[in-house]
């Protein structure tokens, strides 16, 4: 990328630690949620999506929000209950060393941010949206200043290492995360920095996520991308991964008039926050969303196979049949499925419309593609699991 191309995008954007290192590596770059970040490298997005699928990728995710939570008097079981308030999962019952994905939800049910919330002994450690992370941090304040210190931890980047291979690559500078499994959360000292380390991400494939001291980033970066199976990865593999995996974007598949149900994310919300459960409701939008858990919703979020070659994009609207004029439905993320060898999307249709095997028909360009609803996710999911119950 040119130095003349460089200082026209980056007026106004925030750049993460390995802004250089990306440079140096010959990255594109795209303005995303006031970042200037790589979207891809010279091997191009589909190279890069097959590879991590097959091999190991290294993101840049140091544009995600990381924030703590302590609590003023008490231990972390305060904290948890705190945050129980703002969100409809259980986190009294999260295991020291154990993560959860989590939803901040308004008065009307609607997500404000999908996240991800790790037990780490003594505090909450949370990362959300770089998009909400701003927004996020006010909630928190707003929410539970009277009873928790609440730390944006903006002196941390965020990588993840994602792949079949990624433990293999991990380990020799890490040795602890061979016995992790899927949402572990540790300490480590990784080439003399302390981090933390999660056995998690956002392809489907077993991967880690690692938060390091920004002074210390770069370093780990070169220490990964120098094995032969590992290779920068940007966002526009992470978006096509993720696709395939059948997880939501927040500002595409989740926003504020999206509920958690409507999202098809129920397995999310744990039997203690349910109806007659021990701490059931007391987060915002409780009633519209215990209602909607006991009668259903009105529309569905579902996945869709092209039935061509042609993708389907954001805000295509869904329809019956070719001459249907009222639409059922709309897209919400679209694109080729590199890994499946077809286009496939995600979108919301009346919930009667979303039995797998429907075919409904997309309307891109003002013709009419006719896809089939799909079960998510497109693949199977590839995490590293055990054989005891999960928290």
């Amino acid at each position: 990328m040119s130095s003349a191309i460089e200082s026209a995008l980056s007026p106004g954007l925030k750049r993460s630690p390995l802004h250089h290192l990306h440079v140096e590596l010959g990255a594109r770059f795209v303005p995303f949620a006031g970042y200037e970040m790589p979207i891809q490298f010279p091997s191009g997005i589909l190279k890069e999506h097959l590879h991590t699928r097959a091999a190991a990728g290294l993101f840049d995710v140091s544009h995600m929000g990381q924030i703590a939570i302590r609590s003023r008097t008490n231990g972390v079981e305060a904290v948890a209950r705190a945050l129980e308030s703002l969100v409809p999962v259980d986190l009294l019952g999260l295991r020291q060393g154990r993560q959860r994905y989590a939803l901040f939800t308004n008065a009307q049910g609607g997500v404000l941010d999908d996240l991800m919330v790790a037990n780490r002994g003594d505090h909450l450690f949370l990362v959300v949206n770089a998009s909400r992370k701003e927004a996020d941090e006010t909630h928190l304040r707003e929410g539970l200043s009277d009873r928790c210190i609440v730390e944006r931890m903006d002196d941390r980047a965020l990588l993840a290492l994602q792949g079949p291979l990624a433990e293999a690559v991990l380990a020799p500078c890490c040795p602890d995360v061979a016995s992790m499994r899927f949402m572990d959360v540790r300490s480590a000292s990784i080439l003399g920095a302390d981090c933390i380390v999660s056995r998690s991400g956002y392809t489907g494939e077993d991967g880690f996520e690692i938060s390091v001291p920004a002074s210390a980033a770069e370093a780990l970066a070169r220490t990964m991308l120098e094995h032969p199976k590992v290779t920068p990865i940007g966002l526009g593999a992470r978006d096509s991964l993720r696709l395939e995996a059948g997880l939501c974007l927040y500002g595409s598949d989740l926003d504020v008039d999206i509920t958690p149900v409507e999202a098809s994310l129920e397995w999310a919300i744990q039997k203690s926050r349910r109806r007659g459960g021990v701490r059931q409701g007391g987060f915002p939008g409780a009633d519209i969303i215990l209602r909607q858990l006991a009668d259903g919703t009105t529309r569905r979020r579902i996945g869709l196979r092209s039935k061509g070659r042609t993708p389907v994009r954001s805000g295509s609207s869904l329809y019956l049949d070719e001459a249907a004029q009222s639409p059922v439905g709309q897209i919400t993320s679209g694109g080729f499925g590199p890994t499946v060898n077809t286009p496939v999307a995600m979108g919301y249709v009346a919930r009667s419309e979303a039995r797998p095997g429907r075919t409904l028909f997309a309307d891109v360009r003002g013709k009419r593609i006719a896809v089939a609803v799909t079960e998510l996710p497109f693949v199977k999911p590839e995490y590293r699991r055990d054989e005891r119950p999960t928290s």
